[in-house]
């Protein structure tokens, strides 16, 4: 990361957090609704200590790396498997647009019924939020590369399962890493929704039990740690990939 965008970005946080604590201090808000920068630090500490706040990031992480690995090689397969044949475009394109209007939080009612509050039920919410939008980028991508491409790789004898794994995925990547990271993003909330709603170990679990005990240091202090997280991987997973596939491609300036 560029030292100059890392010194903005610090001195933004900071101030964020100087006017926080300023509200605090001059009770604009009440305490009851918001906590004091170093109530909601010395929280975080304590379960860190305690071990239950990254025994329940892991728990979440788990539960989201294994639902987005199902959904991508589902959303891809599904993907391809429009772009290449248009009867499949006309009839599973059509239902996965509608599929992919449902919020995430909108699958849990069926999850709970379907696999009760387990981590089966987590992990069908997980898919169920980024299966679409991989789908929908995946055929996306396919059908924008150009012909060209197509051609010169059956020229060099591929075709099957080569021609897509060779050259079709690789000139489609920019519209792939697009719905990776819209999968991502619908997973993190669907997980974070599902523990909520299941009551079952994570950081949803410890968001619901702040609010079970009237505790505003630990509902902020796991959404903080949410937001985290959520600029973490965009930061070191979906930006690096980002900027190779520019580089690559010869976009990157």
């Amino acid at each position: 990361m560029n030292a100059k965008l890392l010194y903005k970005q610090i001195l933004f946080y900071v101030g964020i957090i100087a006017v926080w604590q300023v509200i605090f201090l001059t009770h604009v808000v009440p305490s009851q609704a918001l906590p004091s920068p170093l109530q909601v630090g010395q929280l975080l500490l304590k379960e860190a200590a305690d071990g239950s706040l990254p025994y329940a990031i892991g728990v979440s992480m788990w539960r989201l790396v294994v639902g987005l690995i199902i959904a991508i090689v589902g959303g891809l397969t599904l993907g391809i498997l429009m772009a290449k044949i248009e009867t499949a475009n006309q009839t599973i394109g059509s239902l996965i647009l509608g599929l992919q209007s449902i919020p995430s939080v909108a699958w849990v009612p069926l999850a709970l019924l379907w696999f009760g509050p387990t981590d089966a039920g987590t992990i069908f919410v997980v898919v169920a939020g980024a299966l679409f939008a991989i789908s929908i980028n995946t055929h996306s991508g396919i059908k924008n590369i150009p012909p060209t491409y197509i051609a010169a790789g059956k020229n060099m004898g591929a075709s099957g399962l080569q021609l897509i794994t060779n050259v079709m995925i690789p000139a489609a990547l920019p519209y792939l890493i697009t719905g990776f990271k819209q999968g991502w993003a619908y997973a993190w909330r669907g997980v974070i929704a599902a523990e909520i709603i299941f009551s079952i170990a994570g950081l949803g679990f410890l968001l619901n039990l702040g609010k079970h005990n009237n505790d505003i240091s630990q509902v902020t202090g796991i959404l903080i740690i949410i937001m985290i997280i959520g600029i973490l991987v965009d930061g070191f997973v979906f930006k690096k990939l980002e900027a190779k596939i520019l580089a690559r491609w010869g976009l990157l300036k």
